[in-house]
Protein backbone atom coordinates (compact mmCIF):
# COMPACT_ATOMS: atom_id res chain seq x y z
CA UNK A 1 0.00 0.00 0.00
CA UNK A 2 2.97 2.30 0.59
CA UNK A 3 3.48 2.67 -3.16
CA UNK A 4 0.04 4.22 -3.73
CA UNK A 5 -0.25 7.98 -4.02
CA UNK A 6 -2.13 9.99 -1.41
CA UNK A 7 -5.00 10.46 -3.88
CA UNK A 8 -5.16 6.72 -4.62
CA UNK A 9 -5.18 5.92 -0.88
CA UNK A 10 -7.97 8.44 -0.35
CA UNK A 11 -10.04 6.96 -3.17
CA UNK A 12 -9.47 3.44 -1.82
CA UNK A 13 -10.57 4.57 1.63
CA UNK A 14 -13.68 6.23 0.21
CA UNK A 15 -14.51 3.13 -1.83
CA UNK A 16 -14.24 0.90 1.25
CA UNK A 17 -16.27 3.36 3.32
CA UNK A 18 -19.02 3.60 0.68
CA UNK A 19 -19.18 -0.19 0.40
CA UNK A 20 -19.42 -0.63 4.20
CA UNK A 21 -22.04 2.11 4.54
CA UNK A 22 -24.15 0.61 1.76
CA UNK A 23 -24.03 -2.75 3.54
CA UNK A 24 -25.23 -0.97 6.71
CA UNK A 25 -28.27 0.45 4.93
CA UNK A 26 -27.00 3.86 3.86
CA UNK A 27 -27.81 5.13 0.38
CA UNK A 28 -24.83 7.01 -1.07
CA UNK A 29 -26.21 10.12 -2.78
CA UNK A 30 -23.08 12.11 -3.68
CA UNK A 31 -19.36 11.42 -3.72
CA UNK A 32 -16.82 14.22 -3.44
CA UNK A 33 -19.19 17.21 -3.25
CA UNK A 34 -17.08 20.34 -3.74
CA UNK A 35 -17.44 24.05 -3.18
CA UNK A 36 -15.03 26.94 -2.62
CA UNK A 37 -14.51 25.86 1.02
CA UNK A 38 -13.45 22.31 0.24
CA UNK A 39 -14.96 18.86 -0.19
CA UNK A 40 -17.35 16.52 1.55
CA UNK A 41 -16.19 12.96 0.85
CA UNK A 42 -19.59 11.25 0.90
CA UNK A 43 -23.18 12.38 1.32
CA UNK A 44 -25.58 9.61 2.22
CA UNK A 45 -29.14 9.03 3.37
CA UNK A 46 -30.11 6.72 6.19
CA UNK A 47 -33.75 6.81 7.16
CA UNK A 48 -34.71 10.45 7.62
CA UNK A 49 -31.11 11.54 8.23
CA UNK A 50 -28.94 13.17 5.61
CA UNK A 51 -25.40 12.22 6.59
CA UNK A 52 -22.31 14.19 5.58
CA UNK A 53 -19.32 11.88 5.84
CA UNK A 54 -15.63 12.57 6.30
CA UNK A 55 -13.51 9.53 5.45
CA UNK A 56 -10.21 9.24 7.30
CA UNK A 57 -7.97 6.51 5.88
CA UNK A 58 -4.55 5.50 7.15
CA UNK A 59 -2.06 3.07 5.73
CA UNK A 60 1.00 3.90 7.78
CA UNK A 61 2.20 5.90 10.76
CA UNK A 62 1.39 5.68 14.42
CA UNK A 63 -1.59 8.05 14.58
CA UNK A 64 -4.99 6.50 14.15
CA UNK A 65 -7.08 7.90 11.34
CA UNK A 66 -9.47 9.47 13.84
CA UNK A 67 -6.59 11.31 15.51
CA UNK A 68 -5.96 13.06 12.19
CA UNK A 69 -9.48 14.58 12.31
CA UNK A 70 -8.27 17.81 13.89
CA UNK A 71 -10.25 20.69 15.38
CA UNK A 72 -9.48 22.64 12.19
CA UNK A 73 -10.94 19.85 10.02
CA UNK A 74 -14.04 19.63 12.27
CA UNK A 75 -14.58 23.38 11.87
CA UNK A 76 -14.20 23.05 8.10
CA UNK A 77 -16.76 20.22 8.04
CA UNK A 78 -19.26 22.43 9.86
CA UNK A 79 -18.67 25.21 7.33
CA UNK A 80 -19.04 22.71 4.48
CA UNK A 81 -22.29 21.44 6.01
CA UNK A 82 -23.62 25.01 6.06
CA UNK A 83 -22.55 25.52 2.43
CA UNK A 84 -24.18 22.26 1.37
CA UNK A 85 -27.43 23.17 3.12
CA UNK A 86 -27.37 26.58 1.42
CA UNK A 87 -27.09 24.81 -1.95
CA UNK A 88 -30.11 22.56 -1.33
CA UNK A 89 -33.44 23.55 -2.83
CA UNK A 90 -35.24 21.91 0.08
CA UNK A 91 -32.99 21.34 3.09
CA UNK A 92 -33.40 17.99 4.87
CA UNK A 93 -35.28 17.73 8.14
CA UNK A 94 -32.28 16.29 9.95
CA UNK A 95 -28.61 16.19 9.20
CA UNK A 96 -25.53 14.84 10.91
CA UNK A 97 -21.82 14.54 10.29
CA UNK A 98 -20.19 11.13 10.56
CA UNK A 99 -16.54 10.23 10.45
CA UNK A 100 -15.69 6.92 8.82
CA UNK A 101 -12.31 5.54 9.81
CA UNK A 102 -10.68 3.14 7.38
CA UNK A 103 -7.53 1.20 8.22
CA UNK A 104 -6.06 0.37 4.82
CA UNK A 105 -3.61 -2.05 6.44
CA UNK A 106 -6.39 -4.37 7.63
CA UNK A 107 -9.42 -3.19 5.66
CA UNK A 108 -11.27 -2.46 8.91
CA UNK A 109 -13.99 0.22 8.70
CA UNK A 110 -15.47 2.04 11.70
CA UNK A 111 -18.35 4.55 11.55
CA UNK A 112 -18.44 7.27 14.18
CA UNK A 113 -21.72 9.19 14.28
CA UNK A 114 -21.96 12.81 15.32
CA UNK A 115 -25.47 14.23 15.48
CA UNK A 116 -25.90 17.91 14.73
CA UNK A 117 -28.71 20.02 16.05
CA UNK A 118 -30.19 21.25 12.78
Amino acid sequence: MASLSRRAKGKRGEDLAAQALTQMGYQIRVRNWRCALGEIDLIAQKGDDLVLIEVRARSEGTDTALETFSARKRARMLALAEAYLDSCESPPASIRIDVVVVDLRSGAVEVIEHALGW
